[in-house]
């Protein structure tokens, strides 16, 4: 299984203003480093909960269909699927009808389910590509207030705390206060 992002977000769930306000920061010689912790906070958050946060596309590849012909679809929330491919003998990919599975977004996590039986891929591996949409929308405000706070909190622990190491000085975590706001959203194993 590869997962591969074929669009990325066209915004961060904070900007760069309200990054700036929190760090309680007037002037702008540090823009490009707030820039760059905004986005490495929003890829640990979507990393560690297995998120997207804003609208963002994605291809799943697969060798085969999964035991039980279940895909589950490793980032959440699923928005749309686009397409579901599989490559025949020839090497050309040939488009499941969107009629032949159903999309299931409750829970999570969220899944593919053939209504019949899935076409069997031709080759041995990479046979199969679905193309899909995940995030809580293509706004800022859209990511639920939690984990944008959280997002802050984590954005201005690593402001402060720039070196893995201070020398001379024990060892920082990041808060607890960032895995509390974030531990709704993490999925739940049975």
């Amino acid at each position: 299984m590869a997962l591969t992002m074929t669009s990325g977000p066209a915004i961060e769930p904070v900007s760069l203003d309200d990054a700036k306000a929190h760090l309680r920061i007037d002037g702008s010689s540090e823009d490009a480093l707030i820039a760059s912790l905004i986005l490495t906070s929003r890829l640990h958050i979507e990393a560690a909960l297995g998120l997207a946060l804003v609208q963002q596309s994605w291809r799943l590849i697969l060798d085969g269909w999964p035991r039980g012909g279940v895909v589950r679809v490793p980032l959440s929330p699923l928005t749309s699927v686009a397409e579901v491919r599989v490559k025949n003998a020839d090497g050309l990919f040939e488009v499941v009808p969107s009629a032949d599975y159903v999309v299931v977004v409750a829970g999570r996590p969220q899944r593919l389910h053939a209504k019949s039986i899935w076409p069997t891929p031709g080759v041995a591996a990479a046979g199969i590509e679905i193309d899909f949409t995940a995030g809580y929308g293509s706004a800022a405000e859209d990511v639920p207030a939690p984990i944008r706070q959280a997002l802050l909190l984590l954005m201005a622990h690593w402001y402060e705390h720039r070196d893995p190491i201070e020398i001379g000085a024990p060892q920082t975590s990041v808060p607890h206060a960032v895995n509390r706001l974030l531990s709704p959203y993490r999925p739940v194993r049975v």
